[in-house]
């Protein structure tokens, strides 16, 4: 193995932020008692599966209990696999973000941010871990779990912002407003993924009027302008768009999941439908803005 962490598994760091066990303890469980069997790099590094992180929350859990070390192997080789398999890393990675947030504590965030961010692809990052978290803590409803998602949602938005501001400079520019109804965040995600060497994604603010777009296009003169909206696309949004591709000198698109659905009702509007839950949204915006794509 090369010393260039694979996406599915883990450096010790990031399993003792994920699990809290004392690195020499962690080693003791592999050296002493063999409970644990990391894989390593050429450099010697230890590297976790989601299997390895799973049993050391169990073995934790056990001792926790009383139980000790020396009848723990037992246990796991007990253990059904298939129950072992059903958790994932990306489980573990929501489990911290959780922790992270209900003890607001910011540093630790932080921390989960940064390492999320290197270790995954930024989709894989959104999806399957920051807004399944903020999805959650929206919906709920025990008490100090608004507050909770007010702390998550805050800081999500700030980073993900930063994380826009310091693309490439030179790039072309492609402006990306939310519809009516939609989140801050949703929208700096759907600009997050639309980012690239190719163009640099400025997000307007929540609750830009679609009607003064012109205006902002005629002055800026992006590249590309990008709507965020919610399916189904109803009569009355096609309307607004249809008068808003008139009136901008720009290529139009708009983003979002199952977009497809809405072909009907944008019959006759020349823009660019981006499926956010694709892996193609950046590199047909970027054909947008160059001219190379049919609309």
């Amino acid at each position: 193995m090369t010393d260039a962490t694979p996406p599915d598994l883990l450096p010790m760091r990031d399993v003792v932020s994920l699990t809290g066990i004392n690195p020499v303890t962690l080693r003791a469980w592999e050296r002493r008692h063999g409970l644990i069997r990391p894989q390593r790099t050429e450099g010697g590094h230890r590297l976790y599966t989601a299997r390895d992180v799973q049993r050391i929350r169990d073995i934790l859990r056990w001792t926790a209990s009383g139980l000790s070390v020396s009848k723990v192997g037992d246990l796991l080789a007990a253990q059904p696999e298939a129950s072992v398999q059903q958790h994932s890393a990306f489980d573990d990675w929501r489990a911290a973000v959780v922790r992270a947030t209900k003890a607001f504590d910011r540093p630790a965030l932080e921390g989960i941010h940064g390492q999320l961010f290197t270790l995954l692809p930024k989709a894989t990052v959104l999806r399957e871990v920051l807004m399944p978290v903020w999805h959650d803590l929206a919906s709920g409803t025990a008490p100090g779990q608004r507050s909770q998602w007010l702390f998550l949602d805050t800081f999500l938005r700030a980073r993900l912002l930063l994380r826009l501001q310091v693309n490439q400079v030179d790039a072309p520019q492609v402006l990306l407003a939310g519809s009516e109804g939609q989140a801050e965040l949703s929208v700096l995600c759907a600009g997050l993924l639309l980012s690239s060497e190719l163009q640099r994604i400025d997000v307007l603010g929540c609750g830009q009027p679609l009607e003064e777009l012109p205006i902002v296009c005629a002055a800026m003169q992006p590249a590309a302008l990008v709507i965020k909206v919610q399916v189904p696309v109803g009569p009355g949004l096609a309307k607004r768009l249809r008068s808003l591709q008139m009136e901008i000198a720009c290529p139009l698109a708009l983003i979002g999941e199952g977009l497809v659905d809405s072909q009907p009702a944008l019959s006759g509007i020349p823009l660019c439908l981006l499926d956010e839950g694709g892996a193609d949204a950046a590199r047909m915006l970027h054909a947008l803005h160059r001219g190379a794509l049919d609309v």
